[in-house]
Formats: structure tokens, sequence, C-alpha cells
């Protein structure tokens, strides 16, 4: 059991494999938070509740209680309108008006195992016994609306989720203004708040900062999870590194608009929420109807970011991606993006394909510029029929080709996106997001197909299976392009319109879940303009993603380190790109730029017919190398060991599941003069076994690779990398 049940004391005790979380039903019927934090085996937390009068400007709702002030209270589920002034984690407005709620405690389930979320990529378990999930009902009394608060516990995993279900067991229809995953409040604010942002091409910077009085987050209001904000914010005491430290993780299972906030109220009290962006959003409940919001996954670690992230990893990669692809080694390819671009033809992509085929490459990957009359952005998305002009005999041809070389074939598509030059648009002009009598805005001069709407969802699907089916495809880049403008839908009524963002995100995760299990044979890789949307709801559905458009050796040190704060190794894709780079026009060795490539999901983004005999040699031993190091790299465990965020230097360790294999990746960005010796000290090995380096016969004790370290960045030189690979004796 991970869950506890003072039934006396209705006092719930959630726990993990290293944390407690625990709160209790006060005679009043208010939910109380307790304690969230390393594991207890405490039975009755009773006592953390500090009952105390506050001052008249807290009001007070229970008159013969004047303890109890929403103000001041630590809550599960805080509502808007009596009596607490910071932010709510759910907002209702009534027939008459009103947005005034109040819920108490009605009952209470205990379950085995964890139920899949309707309609909702989730977190999930493969026997009852991997987790206990609890489900708190909660009613208000004036409205008629229950909610149930659903708490899972994973006994395998370090790792608590929460999520929420509003239903309307009134006569009327309410509107829900705010449905936020979870809301937890902390005793104090003597924390740092750290997020993950950036921009298109610099996506996933650590950002961190100290918590200051008042209302602090991150959100996206762009209708995707976004470049620019990841959907996780992190609390950490202050001097939080690696290794030490407290740390609450809050990662949304979501890919579209969202809000991450920390409140620090007039007592320096915490309130972190995490869910749904309220901006832009309502979602009318019609009587006996339900709202159930995403999945929030929260970590707790006593030791430090990497005791964060190895939680995750393991919860990410083992029980939220799915599919035959999950724990199966990925393949070695090439894309013909940065080698051709628009401009190929059947000649020149079999040309590609058999030169990977003589470097070991294992899948070709035919990327933008196959259908419809696409030699530009300018056109013919969702015209998803094969341009004859490029490829005369069709796809099967040509994928025929690339499988008669012995390697997959794989294809790029943007299903989400139409442009206004296409025959799928003049036909149904209404079919995008748009609003009457305003202007059709157009990034990368396209537009957003309405996914909120069924006649859109079955027309893709049709599409996409048809491609499909009709090749030996093995692997697809789903991309997506541009955020959303003039968020409306032809087919919704004006009191529904503001459901549009979440009703397309629901409609995407429906065509997905349709593709992805008619096809389980295919690889998906998901992709926003790289790593736009980056998040664990893509995740649920696609096991690895596109990190970022930008392939400059020295960004993607930055990039993958920051991704991998959340994010398992095995869901990065990462590649060698031509020099100079096409993004930031750096030149780098090949060597840098493999050792990058290598701590990812390896692949080429670049014309293979124009190497040297000398780049020949070198690509094909970077591909029997990863070939062989790759279940390491994928499915080990992944230890960051120096920051690029704070020197120079960036440095990383991968360890095999069984523990045998050591690799460790060193970069150096800028060559110093006459600098000083370096040592580099290795993580998470076994301090009594021995480490022999291979390709040599040299051998060391684990303590010492540990606390010792190392020597590397003797050599001179900017943009230097070092890999070592030891085998444990």
């Amino acid at each position: 059991m991970s869950i506890y049940i003072n039934q006396e004391k209705l006092q719930f005790h959630l726990q993990t494999r290293e944390a407690s979380y625990v709160f209790q039903v006060l005679p009043s019927g208010y939910l109380v938070h307790l304690y969230y934090g390393k594991k207890l085996r405490d039975t009755d937390l009773s006592w953390l509740h500090v009952r105390t009068e506050r001052a008249s400007f807290s009001p007070n709702p229970v008159p013969e209680d004047r303890t109890i002030s929403f103000d001041t209270l630590p809550v599960e589920l805080p509502v808007y309108g009596t009596s607490d002034f910071r932010n709510p984690a759910i907002q209702l407005e009534l027939e008459n008006g009103s947005t005034v709620s109040e819920f108490t405690y009605t009952g209470h389930r205990l379950v085995k195992g964890k139920e899949a979320l309707t309609g909702l990529p989730a977190t999930y378990v493969e026997s009852e016994d991997e987790a206990d999930t609890l489900i708190i009902e909660m009613q208000d009394q004036v409205s008629g609306v229950k909610i149930e608060l659903t708490y899972t516990a994973f006994t395998a995993f370090n790792a608590i989720t929460r999520s929420m279900r509003i239903v309307n067991e009134s006569a009327n229809v309410v509107n829900v203004l705010r449905a936020l995953s979870s809301s937890v409040d902390l005793p104090h604010a003597d924390y740092e708040l750290l997020q993950l942002s950036g921009a298109w091409t610099r996506e996933r910077d650590i950002v961190r900062r100290p918590l200051a009085s008042g209302l602090q987050g991150i959100e996206s209001r762009r209708g995707s999870s976004s470049h620019q904000q990841n959907p996780f914010i992190a609390l950490m005491t202050p001097g939080t590194d690696e290794d030490q430290g407290e740390v609450y993780g809050f990662s949304l299972v979501y890919s579209g608009s969202f809000t991450a906030q920390a409140e620090v109220d007039q007592f320096y009290t915490t309130r972190v929420s995490v869910g749904i962006n309220p901006f832009e959003f309502s979602w009318k409940l019609e009587p006996q109807e339900s709202f159930q919001t995403p999945e929030t996954v929260m970590v707790y670690s006593a030791t430090g970011l990497d005791g964060m992230s190895q939680s995750y990893h393991e919860l990410y990669r083992e029980r939220l991606a799915r599919g035959q692809f999950r724990n199966a080694e990925r393949p070695v390819l090439v894309n013909n993006w940065e080698a051709t671009y628009f401009g190929f033809n059947a000649d020149k992509i079999e040309q590609i394909a058999r030169a990977g085929q003589k470097l070991g490459i294992e899948l070709f990957v035919l990327d933008d510029g196959w259908f419809g009359h696409r030699d530009s952005d300018n056109s013919s998305l969702g015209d998803w029929i094969v341009d004859k002009n490029k490829l005369p005999q069709g796809l099967d041809d040509l994928a025929n080709r690339v499988t008669g070389l012995d390697m997959q074939f794989g294809l790029w598509f943007e299903p989400e996106m139409i442009s206004p030059d296409s025959e799928l648009y003049r036909k149904h002009p209404d079919w995008c997001l748009h609003v009457p009598d305003r202007r059709r805005t157009e990034g990368r001069q396209q537009l957003v197909l309405d996914f909120s709407r069924q006649d859109v969802r079955d027309e893709i699907v049709r599409m996409l299976s048809d491609v499909l089916g009709s090749a030996p495809i093995t692997y697809v880049k789903w991309d997506m392009n541009r955020n959303m403008t003039e968020v409306g839908s032809a087919l919704l009524p004006a009191d529904r319109q503001r459901e549009t963002a979440h009703r397309y995100m629901l409609g995407l995760y429906e065509v997905m879940e349709r593709i992805v299990t008619s096809f389980p044979h295919i690889l998906f890789e998901s992709c926003s303009g790289g790593g736009g949307r980056f998040d664990p709801g893509m995740l649920y559905y696609m096991p690895q993603a596109w990190t970022s458009d930008n392939t400059d050796a020295i960004s993607r040190l930055r990039i993958q380190y920051g991704t991998s704060l959340v994010y398992p190794v095995s869901s990065m894709g990462s590649h060698i790109s031509a020099v100079p780079n096409h993004q930031v026009n750096r030149i780098t060795s090949l060597e840098i730029r493999g050792h990058v490539a290598m701590s990812g999901n390896f692949g080429y983004e670049l014309d293979l017919t124009k190497f040297t005999d000398e780049e020949n040699a070198i690509v094909k031993a970077q591909v029997d190398l990863y070939k062989e190091i790759r279940s390491t790299v994928q499915y080990g465990t992944f230890r960051r060991l120096l920051s690029p965020f704070e020197g120079n230097e960036t440095a990383w360790m991968f360890i095999a599941p069984d523990g045998g294999e050591v690799i460790v990746f060193y970069f150096r960005v800028l060559s110093e003069p006459n600098a000083p010796l370096q040592r580099l000290k290795l993580k998470g090995l076994d301090p009594n076994a021995d480490y022999r380096l291979k390709g040599g016969s040299e051998t060391f004790t684990g303590d010492a690779l540990m606390y010792g370290g190392i020597a590397v960045g003797s050599e001179s030189g900017d943009y230097l990398s070092e890999m070592f690979r030891f085998e444990r004796v």
C-alpha cells in the first residue's frame, strides 16, 4: 500500500518511494494540507496543523471557530469568494452570474492501481500493485456541483499525480472559468523558483530566482506548451545543486496553453498552482456533464536536482511513453531537410540513402516537400498526396528503393496545418481556426486546422492512414510550425468559443491515439519547430521528440542539458548537421558534433554524398560506435556533471542499466591560455568496483573515479570534446 487512511481523523497519508504527502479533513469539512516532503513513518500528523486566530482582515467562514480563515488555511482545493484571497484552483460561474463557491468533503474512495483519464494523456501502471489511487469527493451544497480530487501515489516510482474532475450534478448550466490540475500550499517561502525558458532554437534554458512576495511563474498563451516556456516548474531550498537540497517538481501532462505559478502570501507561505491557463478559457457544463483536468506529476527530492531528474526520467520513460518502441533501441537515421530543403527528386534521395547505407545508417527520413505542389513553405499543407513532379513513380517506389538498400524509410508530416494555397483550403475555407469578420493571420504562410471539429479530425486521419498504408513506412516525424491566432471555431456557438483551444488539444490527442494505435509498427517523433511542444502530453503518444531545430553542437549543450532536468534521454532526437551551421553559422568539428549528437537519439541532417573520404571514415566510425553504446545512452542512468549555464565546460555521463558500461562526455567551448589542469569527478558508480578504460589496460576503482576524477581538457583549441568509455571489471 502507498496510501494510508486514519479513519478516525480522516487523515490521508500518501507515500512514494522517497516522499510523503499528507492532508486531513477538518470537522468543518474543509480539506487542509499538512505535509509534503521527505518520507515519514508517523501515522498521525494532525499536530502539523497550527490553529491560530489571525487579524480581522482574515475573515472567518465558520463563526464559532475563528482559527479558520481561508486567507491563511493551507487547503487542497482553494476556491474563490469565501475568504481566500490567493489564486484559486477552481472558479465557477453559476446561472445567477455569481462566481462564489465552497466545497466540503463528502466522501472518498481508495482504488488499487491507476485509471486512465478520459481523452487525456497520463501516466499509467502495468499492474495494480504499482500504485494506489485516492479519490476525494467534495460538494458545493449551493450549486450542486461535485468535484473529485484524484491522487495517485506510485509505489514503484517516486511520484504523486494529481488531477480534478468537475461534475455538474445540478439542474442548471455551470460555466467553468478556472480548473487547475493541482494546488499545493507549502508552509514557508524560502525557496528558489526554477523554470525552463527560451525561444525557437534556444529552448529550455535553466532559469532560477528566489521567491518574493506576490505572484511569480510562467505561462503559455500560444495554444501549445511553447518554445518560450515548458510546462514545468520546481521549488528548491536555497543553495540547492545537483546533489543536495530539497526540490519540489511540478510537471503538467498537457500540450496546450498552461499556467504554473508560485504565490507568496502576506504570511510568507507559498501556493503552487499548475494547470490549463485560465486566460481565454471557459467550459460550459450542462447538467450531468463533467470536465476532466490534465494531470500534474509531482516529484519530491531530498538529494538535489539529480534526484528529481532521476524520478522523472524513470517514470516518463517507463510509465508515460507507450508502445513497442518504449524500450526499443532507436535507429540511427539521416534526414534530408538540411541537405536538400524542398529541392529534391527521387534520384537525389536515393543517392543520399545509398551513401547512408554504406556508412551503416539504418533509417532514411524524407522531410518536407514530398506532397502537393510543395516547392516552398507557401503551399500544399493539407494536400497529403504525393507530388508526382518530384516522385513520378510515387512514394511506394521511393520507399522500396530505400528499403531495398536494407534501410528503413520514414516520412515527415505537418497534419495540424493548412496552407491558404491548397486544394483542401479552397474546398473547406472554414476548416481552419478563425473568427468571423477578422483577418486570418498567417504564420509561416499557413493556418491552423480546427481540430476541435470531428469532420476535420476524421479527414486528417483518413488522409494520413492512406499515406502510411501505401508504403513500407516505419518512422514518422510529426511537425507543427506555428501557434494559434484568431482562436475560434465555425461549429461552436458563441457561448462555447472559449472552449476552442482546449477542444483542439482533446481533438489532437484523439487523432494521435487513432493513428499510433492503427500503425503500432511506426516510430513516431513529435516536433514543433523543434522543441515548441516538447512536453509530457506528447510523449504519451510519441516516445521521442525533435529537441530543437538548432543543430549547432555548442547550442545543443545548453538545450539538451536543460531538457534533461525533466525528460529522459530516450525522448531526445539529436543529430549532426553540416557546417557552417545553418542556425548560428558556427564551424565545429565532426568530433564534437558527434559527441553531442550521440548523447541522444543519434542521426544526421546533411548531404552524405558531399563527404570526403576522410569524413566518410569518421562518420562510419561514429555510427559503429553509437550502435555499440546506444542501449546505455538511451536507457541507462543519465548524470549531469558540469553545467553549460555555469561556465565554459559541460560534462555528462551514462551508466548502463546493469552497471557494466559507463560513457562519459566532456566539452569545452573556448580554449584558455595556460589553463589550470582539470579533473572531472564522475557520479553514481559502485565505489567498490573496478572500471577499465575501453581500448586500454588501465583500471580505476569506482571511488577514485568519483572522488579523485579523471584528467580532462589538456588539449588546446576551441570546441573541444572528449569521450571516455569504461567497462566494469
